[in-house]
Parts: C-alpha cells; sequence; structure tokens
C-alpha cells in the first residue's frame, strides 16, 4: 500500500425514522475515521504528532475495531469474540502496538467488524436489550447506538487534529 484511500462517506438524511438516523450518524463516523486516513502512507498514519499522547491515525482505527467488536459482538449479541488488539499486559495496545500488523490488515480487520456490527444489529428493534451487560450496565440497542456515535465523534475530533499536524489538511 503506497498510500490509504478511504470510500466515499455516506449521506446523512435530514429527516426520517429513529432508527435510518441513527445508523446513518453511525455509518458516517465510521467512514469519517477512514476519511482521515485518506491519502496517508503506514509511516504518516502511524505518526503520533502529539507529544504528550499515543495517539495516532492507525491507532484510532486499531482502537474503534475494538470498541464495535466489545459493543456490537460481545455486548449486544453476546458472543465470545477474539480482541484483535487488546492484551492482558497492555490495555491500550490497540495505540501502542502499531507494527503488530500490516497497516493493509489493520483496514481489512475493521472493515469485517463494520459488516458484524451491521449484520448482529440488523431487524433487531431498539429497545431490545444487550445479551451480556459490560460492566453492570442493561443496556438496549438504542443505548448502544447513542453510545458508539458519541466514541466516534470524541476519536473523530481526534483525528482532525492529527491528521492537521501531520499534513495541514482540515476539513469537514
Amino acid at each position: 500500500m503506497e498510500t490509504f484511500e478511504a470510500p466515499e462517506r455516506p449521506h446523512i438524511p435530514f429527516n426520517g425514522p429513529e432508527r435510518l438516523q441513527l445508523e446513518s450518524w453511525l455509518d458516517f463516523y465510521r467512514a469519517t475515521v477512514l476519511e482521515k486516513c485518506d491519502g496517508l502512507n503506514a509511516a504518516q498514519l502511524k505518526q503520533r504528532p502529539v507529544a504528550s499522547s499515543t495517539l495516532s491515525l492507525l491507532g484510532i482505527v486499531r482502537h474503534m475495531t475494538f470498541v464495535e467488536q466489545v459493543w456490537f459482538e460481545t455486548t449486544f449479541a453476546g458472543l465470545d469474540t477474539l480482541d484483535y488488539y487488546k492484551t492482558e499486559g497492555d490495555r491500550d495496545a490497540d495505540f501502542n502496538g502499531l507494527d503488530s500488523d500490516a497497516v493493509e490488515t489493520v483496514f481489512d480487520l475493521y472493515e469485517r467488524v463494520l459488516r458484524v456490527s451491521r449484520d448482529l444489529t440488523a431487524g433487531h428493534d431498539l429497545d431490545e436489550r444487550a445479551k451480556k451487560p459490560r460492566t453492570g450496565r442493561d443496556v438496549d440497542l438504542r443505548w448502544i447506538y447513542v453510545h458508539m456515535i458519541e466514541e466516534y465523534a470524541r476519536h473523530c475530533g481526534h483525528a482532525d487534529l492529527i491528521r492537521e499536524l501531520i499534513d495541514g489538511k482540515t476539513g469537514y
């Protein structure tokens, strides 16, 4: 991979049912994470331009892969999953172990978990409770969607700053 090429971000409808709005915003933010990586090479994706932080664009993609697994596969569907990046000895391995996988593999795993997340929630009611409460939280699918939108929004903000520091690119 010379540089990463992000797919086009989806359109967000200005009105419509709650489920459509939640899924559209979540998919928009999922794609925004990739948009922030667009046109960068592996070395740039691994850069940590804020001296006091371990955040990188590649680390954010890895982290969001983990977060998707936790909330959709493990919590909502109750599945036992193999965490791609977390280790017992390093809770932040998704941000730290950037050379453990090829960049292409990181993006492939991210796309895979997005497909799995969509498949696991398809046809389920927003009021349906998660099969495996996480840290004592008895949440429904609606809560998971809202939480995921919040989680992505926060990390997209980080990605905005990181990208600007890497090459000056700014934008929505």
